[in-house]
């Protein structure tokens, strides 16, 4: 059973269920944190700074966090705390391409540099001990293997067994959503633009940040970034099959 909702995109709202959404500053978590927003009463946010090369993500996340509270009077009051975590352990102990100062490329094992071993494990781990201090019982997280770069992490058996590992370890019975999960990045686009309309779409466009190399630059009409690593790339070819879905519609 998938851990992804077969219900619409905007559910009914789940009043006995509170979330907490991982929230990086880029496209994919700003999407699953009006999903969030779309469906449960109360929501809260958490980041992780780990040392990584793309920190800009951290320095966009309280504009974005405000102005999704702009979006409607229902989401401003949903939307609670913002926790950020010092993980730098991470960077401290990790040889990447997103921890270090190195040229993107392909290992021999057939994962790219940029993969951080352990990175969503640990995120997913720090957040449920938050969850259950703040008696949440929601974990969302931007995980997808339909069209990412090919972390074992993102996987959705990773997260079935992470979800099954947590609540063994805390007896909970915290939820692992992944609304992402079996969407492709020009379905990302539109499944914010159902969220939140046209507007939502340019708030991630303009505001967010996916670039791995942690360039913001000029505002290419898919967002901000490098436009040459695998993030702008994923995001940019997502962005333009967007629009054309768009236009034949």
């Amino acid at each position: 059973m998938s851990l992804t909702s077969s219900d619409s995109p905007i559910a009914p709202t789940v009043k006995t269920q509170r979330a907490l959404v991982l929230f990086s500053g880029g496209q994919d978590s700003t999407t699953c944190l009006a999903w969030a927003l779309s469906r449960y009463q109360r929501v809260e946010t958490i980041g992780f700074d780990y040392g990584q090369r793309h920190a800009i993500e951290l320095s966009v996340r309280p504009a974005l966090l405000e102005k999704m509270k702009g979006f409607s009077p229902e989401w401003q009051a949903r939307l609670g705390e913002d926790h950020m975590i010092d993980l730098s352990l991470i960077g401290s102990i990790s040889d990447t391409a997103l921890t270090r100062d190195v040229e993107i490329t392909m290992q021999d094992n057939g994962l790219p540099n940029t993969f951080v071993p352990g990175r969503n494990l640990l995120f997913m781990t720090v957040a449920a001990t938050l969850a259950y201090r703040r008696g949440l019982n929601v974990l969302v997280g931007g995980m997808c293997e339909t069209d990412f770069s090919g972390y074992p992490d993102c996987r959705d058996d990773t997260m079935k067994a992470l979800q099954v590992a947590l609540n063994l370890g805390m007896a909970t019975q915290l939820k692992v959503e992944t609304p992402l999960m079996w969407i492709d990045k020009a379905e990302t686009w539109d499944l914010a633009r159902t969220l939140g309309g046209d507007a939502l779409v340019e708030l991630v466009r303009s505001e967010t940040h996916t670039c791995y190399l942690g360039e913001r630059g000029a505002l290419h009409d898919w967002g901000h970034g490098c436009g040459k690593c695998p993030a702008c790339e994923l995001r940019a070819r997502g962005y333009h099959q967007y629009l054309a879905r768009q236009q034949a519609a």
